[in-house]
């Protein structure tokens, strides 16, 4: 771990986020669509912000990894896919691997939670894929009897440096939470040319991990959310030491669409995208 000193003792890492406990109007050009010299109002494709959030805000749901009814951690998580079966619909969750590590508790249960002004519907559910940590913290949640609409998957092009999103999570395992910002940086991969982490300056709580990162442009889905970079900050106060840790702002790090892309296909899941398996990069 390196130290750093910043005014007070601080100490950077890349820690986990998991917590313990209708289209718009426009007027058409002069002189296009117009008649006797009055505009004409035509459809715009683009929706509103408002209108985008609206759209996106379904798509997200919230984590909670319980042991004797008890809350041991939280997490967000987004609905990536959903097939009907002989039991009834099952929806697929994409969230953190290490959000749903449930390793040392006794008899742990896994609950997918869905918030509606107010009003809780929370849903058994059960891990079917995980990645490894830390080069696939990726994990795959098979909900049965939750019928949410799934988020679109980006493309690989349409991850962009600057683009403006928004960030869907639950911090703290309370009710869906939004931050805005915009896509402060991508890595990319030297032999496949797509990216492999993307950073955003949005700010994120502690429990947002597998939370949502979604294009204001498109509505669709840019990123996972895997971890933030904090400050722990250490301070003396009548001779007891205290510490805290402060999320840095601009340094939230998430899994882009290509690995999600590449994550599902692994694991046999490429149908819930629509597309056939993909070959590991």
């Amino acid at each position: 771990m390196t130290r750093f000193v910043l005014g007070l003792p601080a100490f950077f890492a890349m820690l986990s986020c998991a917590a313990a406990p209708t289209p718009h109007g426009a007027l058409a050009p002069s002189g296009e669509g117009s008649m006797g010299g009055a505009p004409v109002v035509s459809s715009s494709s683009r929706p509103t912000r408002k209108e985008q959030v609206r759209r996106i805000l379904p798509h997200n749901v919230r984590l909670s990894v319980r042991e004797d009814g008890q809350a041991r951690s939280a997490a967000s998580g987004v609905v990536i896919g959903n097939e009907k079966t002989p039991e009834g619909v099952v929806s697929y969750v994409l969230t953190n691997a290490h959000a749903v590590a449930m390793d040392g508790l006794d008899k742990p249960s896994l609950l997918v939670i869905v918030d509606a002004r107010g009003d809780s519907t929370e849903y058994a559910a059960r891990v079917v894929a995980t990645g490894s940590v830390p080069d696939m913290d990726l994990a795959l949640v098979k909900v049965p009897g939750l019928a949410l609409e799934p988020a679109r998957l980006a493309t690989d092009a349409e991850v962009e440096l600057g683009d403006d999103v928004v960030v869907a999570a639950s911090p703290f395992g309370r009710a869906l939470s939004l931050s805005g910002g915009m896509v402060s940086q991508v890595e990319w991969d030297k032999d496949s040319k797509l990216p492999r982490m993307v950073k955003t300056d949005a700010p994120i709580g502690y429990g947002a991990s597998g939370g949502g990162i979604f294009s204001l442009e498109s509505g669709k889905l840019l990123a996972i959310v895997e971890g933030y970079r904090t400050a722990k900050v250490g301070f003396a106060v009548a001779e007891q030491n205290f510490s805290f840790d402060v999320p840095m702002p601009g340094e939230t790090f998430a899994a882009p669409s290509a690995k999600v892309r590449v994550f599902l296909g692994q694991h046999g899941f490429a149908r819930l995208l629509g597309t056939e398996p993909v070959a590991s990069r």
